[in-house]
């Protein structure tokens, strides 16, 4: 009967740490080296900075393997409030985008340059950016689209 009691003590202690973990806010990483905290750069819905790309989709084609393909995803802030992006990330290694440094303000332009290396591959490809920001929605797809041929000798 005793363990029986200290087994059910210790799984209630687990379960409260646990619970503690989840809603304990702490500072990520990514705010320590930015000096950005993701929920203080967040405004009110109705306030926030909002994303508008010309385009969300680049075809660029074909390609002989081996070749490189920049081209820049230009957007415009429509929201009310500077927009910040705080990543933005590939589906692989060979894609590699650039994000602008300094927030945009509302009513201002921005771009993010993307390269693709295709070297190593061949085929059809579809290459997804993911973008992450303080405007609504958080999270933006853009897709670089294209055929590789391969390299004849």
């Amino acid at each position: 009967m005793k363990k029986i009691f200290v087994l059910a003590m210790v799984a209630i202690s687990f379960a409260a740490c646990q619970n503690e973990a989840k809603n304990d806010k702490s500072v990520s990483n990514h705010d320590m080296l930015t000096g950005v905290n993701a929920e203080s750069s967040v405004p009110a819905s109705g306030e926030a900075a909002v994303m508008n790309f010309e385009s969300g989709t680049y075809d660029f084609g074909k390609i002989t393997q081996g070749e490189k393909v920049a081209y820049s995803y230009k957007f415009k802030n429509v929201g009310k409030s500077p927009l910040i992006i705080l990543n933005a990330t590939a589906t692989c290694g060979c894609t590699v985008p650039e994000i602008p440094k300094e927030p945009v303000k509302p009513g201002e332009e921005g771009e993010i340059k993307v390269v693709f290396d295709s070297n190593g591959k061949i085929g059809m490809q579809d290459k997804v950016i993911t973008v992450t920001s303080n405007a609504q929605p958080h999270i933006a797809s853009l897709h670089l689209t294209g055929e590789v041929k391969e390299q004849t000798n």
